[in-house]
């Protein structure tokens, strides 16, 4: 079937895919690097300020190789290319909905984000755990089948659900203040530059700027969540290892890997959202 006679939702979901493998393929090595930073063991201090992006990136290329910057890409793919589509298709359906073809407003565009992230966030989180676990270096696993296949045995299958509240408290505020700043600033572009050939790139920025704040106001569940997903046991409330941690580490330990998170999924959503758009246009839909 052609995608220009698919359904409306179907198209969305493609143009979604497609936008999210993209980013995911370039930023992934991003990716690994924060989730290294926040499950850091032994005598490492965090925030002692000899762990860092670059320590990680060379420990990893130096031990892994160049190539080791992208473990987990294939979890990742699994994740994105259904998570991406699932989430782009549901915000469009539910723009569709409820706003038919008038532009959201603040409270409008952070319900419309954020709804669509908990379906897409919740449907897509056993890939979620699995990729998290396969990057952070704790487990030897060998494949992702491999690192499923264990973690079903040993802990069972309630434990690719573990994270599933600090996920939530993460993704859906995440995106529901991304839609917002990112519609409210593109709202915002004077006509000029909006229906110009730049339009794309100021869309980007517009995205880059969403992306940084959302990023650093979500930063501290995105930790709480790491820790759930890599414990050796399952931790079904969030609770249960935010004292612990914090105890440990202190509060600067819930902002590590903000810098490698908050490029990333700067990037990613600036990338994904722009992608989207442009491909939804050459397919005859208002994204």
């Amino acid at each position: 079937m052609e995608l220009s006679l698919a359904h409306p939702a179907l198209k969305a979901f493609m143009c979604g895919s497609v936008s999210g493998t993209c980013s995911t393929l370039l930023f992934q090595p991003l990716d690994l690097i924060k989730t290294r930073l926040q499950t850091l063991q032994g005598g490492v201090q965090p925030g002692s300020g000899r762990v860092g992006m670059v320590t990680v990136l060379l420990s990893v290329v130096r031990t892994e190789r160049l190539l080791g910057l992208w473990k987990g890409i294939s979890p990742s793919f699994v994740r994105t290319i259904p998570g991406v589509g699932i989430y782009f298709s549901t915000f469009y359906s539910l723009k569709q909905h409820f706003l038919q073809d008038g532009s959201p407003g603040p409270t409008q565009a952070m319900l419309l984000g954020g709804g669509a992230r908990a379906v897409a966030g919740v449907f897509m989180l056993p890939v979620t755990v699995i990729k998290t676990r396969f990057e952070c270096g704790r487990y030897g696993y060998s494949s992702v089948v491999g690192a499923l296949r264990s973690v079903c045995q040993t802990e069972g299958p309630a434990s690719l659900f573990s994270g599933l509240m600090a996920t939530l408290l993460r993704d859906v505020p995440f995106s529901g203040i991304y839609v917002m700043f990112y519609s409210q600033a593109k709202a915002s572009l004077p006509t000029e530059i909006s229906t110009s050939p730049s339009a794309h790139l100021a869309n980007f920025s517009c995205g880059i700027l969403a992306g940084v704040l959302a990023s650093l106001i979500t930063q501290p569940a995105d930790v709480v969540k790491t820790q759930q997903h890599v414990a050796a046991l399952f931790i079904q409330r969030s609770d249960l290892c935010v004292y612990p941690f914090f105890k440990e580490h202190g509060v600067q330990g819930f902002f590590r890997g903000a810098v490698p998170r908050s490029l990333r999924r700067t990037m990613v959503a600036a990338m994904a959202w722009t992608v989207y758009e442009k491909m939804m246009a050459h397919v005859g839909l208002k994204s």
